[in-house]
């Protein structure tokens, strides 16, 4: 392999179907930079995700993490960016002489995501469904773009709690509740957002029923394999402005490729090449 190949790759779990490989690859063609960018399944691999981490470290220049590892990666790393620091999940690591360093393009991609989709409407008062890493970046997300107030719903309570606090802390202009059933909290809501798995491919179902939606105005779904989930199609049967979990993908993909070569992409592009594929 040529030595000025560019070595990426993605750690995670149950991520056969994700499009990142495609994406890093195809950016990598078009800023002519050779690019391998391997999918990295702790399970498949024999390994736990330590000794994955540690071998991308001497291996690769850098990599994606994504579901259940987020959290766990940014204890690993040096994050210079306060900001996310305080969000507690990476989900790009460059490996570099001085040592790992930690970023958070969900942050910035859920941010340019909305935009695209919504110009410069305000969230408004959000539910927002599961707290893990993804969740966490939304969340900081939604506070930099003007959430008047967040609704946080997780299985693990004690989880939604901890972002609660985190939350109240560092943007205390935005009301910030832990809700323990989804369809009450969904009362009022502007904004409906799923950052569990279930939706993905291997995890069928949704987070909340259709008639829970009834009156919002918009919803965003951060799961895109498939594109078209139960949540969002539901969300758009009630007359919901969806935003699609494609868009995140796509703009922290793009957000990642720029960390990664120090370039930028021509989005549109991109964006033709992708949906050809």
């Amino acid at each position: 392999m040529p030595s000025d190949t560019l070595r990426l790759g993605l750690i995670g779990d149950n991520i056969r179907a994700s499009r990142s490989p495609l994406l890093h690859r195809i950016a990598g063609e078009m800023l002519g930079i050779p690019t391998v960018y391997d999918s990295l399944i702790p399970a498949e691999l024999g390994h736990d995700f330590d000794a994955v981490f540690a071998d991308c470290a001497v291996t690769r220049a850098g990599i994606n993490v994504t579901y259940p590892y987020k959290e766990v990666a940014a204890r690993k790393v040096t994050v210079d960016d306060p900001l996310v620091r305080g969000i507690g999940a990476v989900n790009t690591v460059l490996f570099e002489a001085d040592g790992p360093k930690g970023h958070n393009t969900d942050f910035t991609g859920f941010k340019a995501a909305h935009a695209r989709v919504r110009g410069a409407a305000a969230p408004g008062t959000v539910l927002m469904i599961g707290t893990g890493g993804v969740g966490r970046a939304v969340a900081f997300g939604l506070a930099g773009l003007g959430a008047t107030a967040l609704r946080l719903v997780d299985r693990d309570r004690a989880k939604a709690e901890t972002l609660a606090v985190e939350l109240r802390a560092a943007t205390p202009a935005m009301t910030v509740e832990v809700a323990g059933d989804a369809e009450a909290a969904a009362r009022g809501c502007d904004g409906l957002i799923n950052c569990t798995p279930l939706g993905m491919d291997g995890y069928p179902g949704t987070p909340l029923p259709r008639a829970a939606m009834a009156g919002a105005a918009w919803a965003f779904d951060a799961v895109y394999t498939p594109e078209d989930t139960l949540f969002l199609t539901d969300a758009a049967a009630e007359g919901l402005q969806i935003i699609s979990g494609w868009e995140l993908y796509f703009y922290q993909g793009v957000h990642a490729s720029r960390l990664f070569t120090g370039r930028s992409l021509d989005e549109d592009a991109l964006r033709s090449r992708l949906r050809e594929d």
